[in-house]
């Protein structure tokens, strides 16, 4: 049986939730940074040589956002870890493909997997319900389904908000209470790496804070970064966006016909006319998954359920490379699997997840509070509690 990924709910100022976070999450969180510390051994660096690394990244975070800092020291406290396995789960591929020693940036980045995902919205006039889905499969390391949590943050300072996300870490993809929700896939290009920007990670975080959807958006378009990523925000009023970001440069897909779906690899016009993909030849799946997926759905379009949805994303087509990935060696032959199934119905604050989706069709809801001022016509005293 596969364990369904656990609900860790946090509240207060930003050190007191971390401490919170970590004593809740700890024994996820030290096999997680056990598991990334065994293959950095392999490289020849150790916790002094991590730890070296994460200093001199920390003003980097600061800058984008100072509460991050006393959060991740609040988790490291509560798990019983050093503050630097906490920062370095949030910010590992930023930190270490930038190392300063261009020999172990090099051995480094032969060792770092593509983070895979394949990224469905369905607007709420392509759907039966009238609601916004919002939905992705992870595809990552297979260890993965025995470190990521759920994580339920109440907040004096902004709407709550719930995200999956590796344990320890602030954030991955998720929605608000205000009705904003992100999923994000890895994407690579040319000009990746050769400057210092804000970990992904944090970003995400970021978006789920914002009370308006125009800053959550500014978020992702305007916010520099280490690397390419493919960040979809989306808004349960019926907007969505996908940003293709390049380390220094932005560009949108928008939906067709209620329907936006994206893999791993760029299909922005202007993108690909301004940058190089690099990525394809870690991913070359990502080619088909997202046209198997819209085939799939736009048959249904004006009638697209939950259901729907998921049995898009299990789609088993050219298995084991495909849009529902079951445990297989990749091209640097680690062990990756489609880690987790999310669907978000952000209007009724629910997330359903299933871990190990080619395994398993057994899904876990999850729920959060949400404001009904989010929605069309929302009455702006009200709310109403998710089921």
């Amino acid at each position: 049986m596969v364990e369904p990924f656990p609900l860790i709910e946090i509240s207060g100022p930003p050190r007191e939730r971390g401490q919170q976070y970590g004593r809740q999450a700890a024994e996820r969180i030290r096999k997680g940074t056990s598991h990334y510390f065994a293959q950095l051994k392999e490289l020849s660096l150790d916790s002094a040589g991590v730890a070296a690394l994460v200093r001199d990244y920390l003003p980097v975070i600061e800058a984008f956002e100072p509460s991050y800092i006393e959060e991740m020291h609040g988790i490291a406290e509560g798990a019983g870890v050093p503050f630097e396995d906490v920062v370095l789960l949030n910010a590992r591929t930023e930190i270490l493909k930038l190392a300063a020693r261009p020999d172990l940036r090099a051995r480094l980045a032969a060792n770092e997997d593509p983070d895979g995902c394949t990224g469905v919205v369905v607007l709420p006039q392509a759907t039966k319900a009238g609601r916004l889905i919002h939905a992705q499969n992870w595809d990552w390391k297979r260890e993965c389904a025995e470190t990521a949590v759920v994580l339920k943050v109440r907040r004096d300072d902004g709407p709550d908000l719930m995200t999956f996300t590796e344990a320890g870490a602030l954030g991955r993809c998720g929605f608000n209470a205000v009705g904003i929700a992100i999923t994000a896939n890895y994407l690579e290009s040319d000009r990746d790496y050769r400057e210092v920007g804000v970990p992904l990670a944090l970003i995400r975080r970021k978006v789920l804070e914002c009370e308006h959807l125009a800053l959550a958006m500014r978020a992702v378009y305007c916010t520099k970064k280490s690397a390419a990523n493919n960040m979809i925000v989306s808004h349960c009023g019926g907007v969505a966006i996908d940003f293709e970001c390049a380390p220094d440069e932005t560009f949108q897909v928008h939906p067709d016909r209620g329907l936006l779906v994206h893999a791993n690899h760029f299909v922005s016009p202007v993108a690909l006319g301004k940058l190089k993909d690099t990525g394809i030849a870690n991913t070359p799946d990502s080619l088909y998954r997202d046209i198997r997926v819209r085939g799939i759905l736009e048959p249904q379009i004006g009638s697209i359920t939950l259901d729907a949805v998921k049995d898009a994303l299990f789609d088993d087509f050219a298995t084991p490379w495909a849009v529902c990935r079951p445990p297989r060696r990749n091209l640097s032959n680690n062990l990756s699997a489609t880690v987790a199934m999310i669907l978000m119905e952000p209007a009724r604050g629910v997330m359903e997840v299933a871990p190990l989706p080619a395994l398993n069709r057994q899904f876990t809801t999850y729920t959060l509070d949400v404001a009904r001022a989010a929605l069309p016509g929302g009455d702006p005293q009200a709310t109403t509690k998710a089921v």
